[in-house]
C-alpha cells in the first residue's frame, strides 16, 4: 500500500521537479500541495475537535445516571454521537492518513529514482554492480541514494561523460546536500541544520496544540463543577486523565519522527519541517476562524 502511493507522489514531486530543476524546493512544494489538497479534512478535523469538547458536559451527564448500567450508558452516548451528527472514531481518520503520508512519503524519499524518476529496477542493479565493481560502497539501506551521490561526484569529475547523465537528480538545496543522512556524516556539522530546525518547530506545534486542549477542557470543568456537586473531584480527575492520555499522543508522533530524520535522507527532513510549519500556520488561522 505504502509502495503504492509512493509511486503516485513520485508523479507529483517529478513534475514540480521538472518545472524549478531543484529538489528541495520541488520537495517545499510538493509539501504545500498536499497540505492544501488536505485542508477541507483539517478544517472538519478541527470542527470536531471543538464540538466534542462542548459534548463532554452531556457525556458526563450520561455516564453519571448510568454509572451502574454500562449497556444502557452506551447506547445512550451512540445516541448522543448520532443525535450530534458525530462519530466516535471521527479523530482516527487523521491519524490514519498522518500515518499513511508518514510511510509513503519515506519510500518516496528513500528510494526517488525508483518512485519519482520511474528507473527500471534491472537498471538500478546494473548501475550498482558497475559501481561495485569500480570499488565504491553501495548501502543496502539506501543504495538510490548511494548512486545519486557517486554518480553526482562522477560527473562533477567528468562533465563531458554521457554514462553519468544516467542518474541525474540535483540534491543541493542552498548549500544542503539532501541526499546526506545524518547517521553517516556525524561530523558533518550541515547535517543537522533541517532536522534541529524540525525539532524546534515540533516543539513548538506540540505547545500551540496543548494550550488548544487545555482551553477546551478548561471549558469541561467549568461546566463539571457546577453540575453534581457529589462527583466534582471525580469528573476532574477523569478530564486530567484525557489531557495526559492526549498530552502523551501529541509527543509520539514528533519522537518517532525526530529518530528517523537522523537515520534517513535530509529530504524527508525538509519534508516534515516544512509540514511543521505549515500545520502551525493552519492552527493559528482555524483557531481564530473557527469558533464553533
Amino acid at each position: 500500500m505504502f509502495q503504492f502511493f509512493a509511486n503516485i507522489f513520485g508523479y507529483l514531486l517529478q513534475i514540480l521537479y521538472n518545472l524549478v530543476k531543484n529538489y528541495g524546493l520541488a520537495i517545499i512544494i510538493f509539501t504545500i500541495v498536499i497540505k492544501l489538497i488536505l485542508l477541507p479534512l483539517s478544517i472538519k478535523q478541527q470542527r470536531t475537535m471543538k464540538k466534542s469538547s462542548k459534548l463532554q458536559e452531556k457525556m458526563k451527564t450520561i455516564q453519571f445516571k448510568y454509572k451502574n448500567d454500562p449497556e444502557k450508558m452506551n447506547q445512550e452516548i451512540m445516541s448522543l454521537y448520532k443525535t450530534e451528527n458525530m462519530s466516535p472514531f471521527s479523530g482516527c481518520l487523521t491519524a490514519i492518513i498522518q500515518m499513511l503520508l508518514l510511510l509513503s512519503i519515506f519510500y518516496l524519499v528513500r528510494s526517488p529514482l525508483t518512485f519519482m524518476q520511474k528507473v527500471p529496477s534491472e537498471s538500478l542493479n546494473h548501475y550498482v554492480e558497475q559501481l561495485q565493481e569500480e570499488g565504491k560502497t553501495i548501502s543496502n539501506v539506501y543504495p538510490e541514494i548511494d548512486l545519486i551521490r557517486e554518480y553526482s561526484l562522477l560527473k562533477e569529475k567528468n562533465p563531458e561523460d554521457n554514462n553519468v547523465d544516467k542518474i541525474d537528480l540535483k540534491m543541493n538545496f542552498f548549500g544542503l546536500d539532501l541526499s546526506k543522512i545524518p547517521q553517516q556524516n556525524i561530523t558533518d556539522y550541515t547535517v543537522y541544520i533541517i532536522p534541529i530546525l524540525y525539532i524546534i518547530s515540533s516543539f513548538i506545534s506540540i505547545k500551540i496544540t496543548t494550550i488548544n486542549q487545555q482551553k477546551m477542557n478548561q471549558e469541561t470543568k467549568k461546566t463539571v463543577i457546577d453540575g453534581e456537586t457529589g462527583e466534582e473531584v471525580k469528573e476532574d480527575n477523569e478530564l486530567d486523565a484525557v489531557m495526559q492520555t492526549n498530552k502523551m499522543m501529541s509527543w509520539m508522533m514528533p519522537i518517532m519522527s525526530i529518530s528517523i530524520a537522523f537515520v534517513a535522507p535530509l529530504g524527508l527532513a525538509l519534508y516534515w519541517l516544512v509540514n511543521n510549519i505549515l500545520m502551525i500556520i493552519e492552527r493559528l488561522i482555524m483557531d481564530k476562524l473557527i469558533k464553533d
